[in-house]
């Protein structure tokens, strides 16, 4: 199976950055027990008759405007966010995020204001030791954590599951009572199998209203990462 291509980014772009250090874990749900979630003009986005329910760690590098030096210290952070897989009425494809939890408090203060994104300010920590990553967080004030030890295994052939849960060309968000979309792209994606050596987040997964799965996560996949670039926010 090719790799899905992102569609073109209008201009102008307004954003630039790299997701480095990736792992993706995926629960499959009822679209039914979730969609109270999703913003007006969005509902959950289907594979085989579920939708799923995504944990990310990763490593958000380089941002900043999209000609120029990167924004130096605050640029570069650790993230973990909770997704969920989305689909407005125009078709289009995309993410909603339930949290964002990041180490930069400037970040999480002027993602709130500007884009209306749920950050939150974590104390974080994303170790390697070859192909073995672990990553750590724990949100401030509440005390919620979560640990998600993982090793890297094979290239993974890419199937239609995967296109699912990663060919997101945007996020769909709910800011000042509307519904916008915020386009990105980014080259294809180059996935890894990845075995789960640790993993404890049934504390954050509650944080944000879910009911934690009582299985092991349905999906488990690993990517050293793309750069993104963003679009300015459109109405759905």
């Amino acid at each position: 199976m090719s790799w899905p291509v992102a569609p073109g980014l209008s201009r102008p772009r307004i954003l630039r950055q790299r997701w480095l250090d990736l792992t993706f874990v995926h629960w499959a749900f009822a679209p039914a027990d979730i969609a109270h979630f999703f913003p007006p003009g969005t509902r959950p986005d289907t594979f085989e008759g579920r939708t799923y329910v995504g944990l990310v760690p990763f490593r958000m590098v380089g941002t900043g405007l999209p000609h120029g030096p990167a924004v130096p210290y605050f640029g570069s952070f650790l993230e973990t966010n909770i997704r969920l897989y989305s689909v407005d009425e125009t078709g289009r494809r995309g993410v909603v995020f339930l949290s964002l939890d990041a180490n930069r408090l400037a970040v999480v203060a002027t993602a709130r204001t500007v884009f209306g994104l749920p950050y939150r300010w974590a104390r974080m920590c994303h170790e390697r030791h070859g192909n073995h990553h672990t990553y750590t967080s724990t949100v401030r004030r509440s005390g919620v954590q979560a640990l998600v030890g993982v090793e890297m295994g094979e290239r993974l052939r890419a199937g239609p599951l995967e296109d699912f849960l990663t060919a997101r060309w945007g996020l769909h968000v709910q800011r000042a009572g509307r519904t916008w979309y915020l386009p990105n792209e980014h080259p294809p994606w180059i996935l890894h199998s990845a075995r789960l050596t640790a993993l404890d987040a049934d504390a954050l997964l509650r944080s944000v209203g879910l009911v934690s799965p009582d299985r092991p996560p349905d999906h488990v996949a690993f990517s050293a990462g793309v750069p993104a670039e963003f679009g300015v926010p459109l109405r759905p």
